[in-house]
């Protein structure tokens, strides 16, 4: 059971102060009935929402999904730069929204953010083998025993063991897909420079499940669907 002014809230769609406004003047309805008051609980579960004659579908937590774009730090605040956050409408900012993982600066493609921390944990676990995939291109020629060695596990010459990964070669020059199970810091830049081809554009195509749309374009954003949450959910065992 939570209060209603907290449900609507954590929608992203309204602050507490503007349900509080939007019960008193009787455009929040629950089971057909309206709202008496803001501070009123109920289970989103099994009751029945209705906010300006719309239907609204709750739920405990948000998850957005964020074409980040280069030049944006993947970071909730930062002073001197921007951050993806930033990219988002002021009611999902007031959320506590936080990315799942860390793309770099100058790294784009498929962010998750979500204020779901349980979840957040398991994708980012090698424990629940949730795959990111992502479009590298390098400076360098890559070669069937570069795949080898991505896919015995690598030690690079910092001393990181990296968990075996995939690397496919494709067609266009000096282009590949690196798969990897994990996300240690700046993983994909240094496995690759380990085999002589440092990265010079670095793209997140996946991660588990979800994938980013073709019509998505860099700096736009939209709510999963339900499938796509029960998706993620599956493939972390929750």
């Amino acid at each position: 059971m939570e209060r209603l002014d907290k449900l609507l809230a954590a929608t992203g769609r309204w602050s507490r102060r503007e349900v509080k406004q939007l019960v008193r003047q009787g455009q929040v309805l629950v089971n057909g009935v309206p709202a008496a008051s803001a501070e009123e609980k109920y289970d989103p579960a099994s009751a029945a929402f209705t906010v300006c004659g719309q239907p609204l579908t709750l739920r405990r937590h948000t998850y957005v999904l964020l074409h980040k774009p280069a030049g944006v730090l993947t970071a909730t605040e930062d002073r001197r730069q921007p951050t993806v956050l930033e990219l988002l409408p002021p009611e999902l900012r007031r959320i506590d929204l936080a990315p799942v993982g860390r793309l770099d600066k100058d790294t784009e493609g498929l962010l998750l953010l979500t204020n779901d921390g349980e979840l957040t944990h398991r994708l980012l676990s090698p424990r629940y083998h949730v795959d990111k995939r992502y479009l590298a291109r390098v400076d360098g020629d890559l070669s069937p025993a570069d795949v080898s060695a991505f896919a015995a596990g690598m030690t690079l010459p910092d001393g990181l063991v990296c968990l075996p990964a995939g690397l496919e070669l494709l067609p266009q020059p000096r282009t590949c897909i690196v798969t990897l199970r994990e996300g240690k810091f700046h993983q994909v830049k240094r496995m690759l420079a380990a085999c002589g081809a440092p990265v010079l554009y670095l793209k997140r195509l996946s991660m588990g499940p979800l994938a980013l749309p073709d019509d998505l374009p860099p700096g736009a954003y939209r709510l999963l669907t339900d499938e796509e949450i029960s998706a993620l959910y599956r493939v972390c065992a929750m």
